[in-house]
């Protein structure tokens, strides 16, 4: 929905399939991280979310709490907790209201493709052609699957069972339970909802051959018995599942006209809250990309980039998951480490670090030497004139940012850049040039320099 949303700011016509004719109602996601949030905010589209959500401070690494850092490069040091289901409902609205066409219980089974576009077969035989087709269709995607792309990793070797019931101990007895048994399993816990209801979290016996078909609630009640002692006299339960710790990457985001996007392209656990905000950062990044294609003036290279730029982010999430799943073992060893690691993380330094990984604010794409700024994301600014930066955003355009008091122009690109001269006090660089995801492609004074950069991520000048 994020990238329907992306592609239909520039005018391009979006179906999109949906497999289930309903959404799920299923909270695997519990919120978003600053990265997300500022994504969000530069299409307008955060006041909606923050309506429903609860902001909560930043940290924790592992389930290692520590207070967030001061001086956090963003203006959203916060994560916003909003269950899964209100996010996709939103995002969904949003790319209606942007004309995006939504088809539910509309299953692809096959797929070909040609030099002029791809074909999509759906299970009531339905044919339908485009141009381009992007897999957003989870860790079992079938068009992952279609397309023969390899998904190396790992197997899931431990497994978790989630799911919302309501409860029947006293707040008191689930609090004294829960602090006890903290102290090794951290793979447990019962967070209240609302009306009694509360989201538990359990080891599970072992790995499911088929985790799609899911537990049961006497699976709950015995694993709760298991590590706690006691089932908390669980029962009516809204929804029950599990997830495992597999972790897989696939080998290239694109086959010519096809592309792959969120848990499609990557698996991982869901330690570090990463996997949601994974993927509306892979459509972020793809949206403009994919309609400068379509558009047809997408210089040479464009395209590829979005596997360029997000396969390194995806690896680096896999790793820190990997790394904190470890953390979260009960076995002396990963429990020395993680000791070890929380005296360290009250170092401010190594706390930011580690909360700038997962909230995704220090990822920096890979462009070339030249400014600090060049491939970085560029927080929002206040204008002295135009409010804030990020309002300046909002229709997906690239923009120049001039602070020389208009010295510069783009004159050429002005259908794709916007020109924006003001003057913020909390940026100390002449200009930057800004792709249409926010991240800098040029920062400087010199035209001459900004006319070489510009064909790069905008394409040709026209008239």
């Amino acid at each position: 929905m994020m990238l329907a949303g992306e592609l239909r700011l520039h005018g391009v016509d979006v179906i999109v399939l949906e497999k289930e004719a309903e959404p799920p109602p299923n909270v695997r996601a519990l919120g978003l991280h600053v990265r997300s949030i500022e994504v969000l905010d530069q299409r307008g589209l955060l006041e909606r979310f923050l309506a429903e959500g609860k902001t909560h401070p930043v940290g924790g690494f592992a389930g290692l709490t520590k207070p967030s850092p001061d001086r956090l490069d963003t203006a959203h040091g916060y994560v916003l907790g909003i269950p899964q289901p209100v996010t996709d409902r939103l995002l969904a609205e949003h790319a209606a209201e942007l004309g995006t066409d939504i088809r539910r219980g509309r299953a692809l089974v096959e797929l070909s493709q040609d030099g002029d576009g791809v074909t999509a077969e759906l299970a009531d035989g339905t044919r339908l052609r485009s141009r381009y087709l992007v897999g957003c269709d989870g860790g079992r995607s079938t068009v992952r699957k279609l397309l023969g792309v390899d998904f190396p990793g790992e197997p899931s070797r431990v497994e978790t069972l989630l799911g919302e019931m309501e409860l029947t101990a006293s707040q008191e007895e689930l609090a004294a339970v829960m602090a006890e048994v903290r102290k090794t399993h951290l793979r447990f816990g019962a967070m209240p909802l609302e009306n009694g209801v509360h989201r538990v979290i359990v080891p599970a016996e072992g790995v499911a051959e088929d985790r799609t078909v899911p537990p049961t609630l006497d699976e709950f009640k015995q694993q709760l018995r298991k590590f706690a002692g006691t089932d908390f006299g669980v029962h009516s339960p809204r929804w029950l599942s599990r997830f495992g710790d597999a972790t897989r990457l696939a080998e290239r985001y694109r086959v010519d006209r096809v592309l792959l996007a969120g848990d499609a392209a990557h698996i991982h656990p869901p330690t570090g809250g990463q996997g949601l905000n994974l993927g509306i950062q892979d459509a972020f990044n793809l949206g403009w990309k994919l309609a400068a294609a379509l558009r047809g003036w997408a210089p040479e290279g464009l395209l590829d980039s979005y596997h360029s730029e997000r396969h390194p982010v995806a690896a680096a999430v896999l790793d820190n998951t990997r790394a904190q799943m470890q953390l979260l073992s009960p076995e002396p060893g990963p429990q020395a480490v993680r000791r070890l690691l929380a005296e360290l993380m009250d170092f401010e330094e190594v706390n930011r670090y580690l909360i700038e990984k997962i909230t995704a604010i220090a990822v920096r794409y890979d462009f070339e030497e030249g400014h600090e700024l060049l491939g970085r994301r560029l927080r929002d600014v206040r204008l002295r004139q135009r409010g804030r930066l990020y309002e300046q955003m909002r229709g997906g355009r690239g923009l120049l940012l001039d602070q020389t008091g208009g010295r510069l122009s783009v004159a050429g690109w002005a259908d794709r850049v916007d020109h924006v001269v003001d003057v913020s006090e909390e940026l100390d660089v002449p200009a930057v040039l800004l792709r249409p995801d926010g991240h800098v492609a040029w920062a400087g004074e010199d035209q001459r320099d900004l006319l070489d950069r510009l064909p790069r991520w905008f394409g040709a000048a026209t008239g």
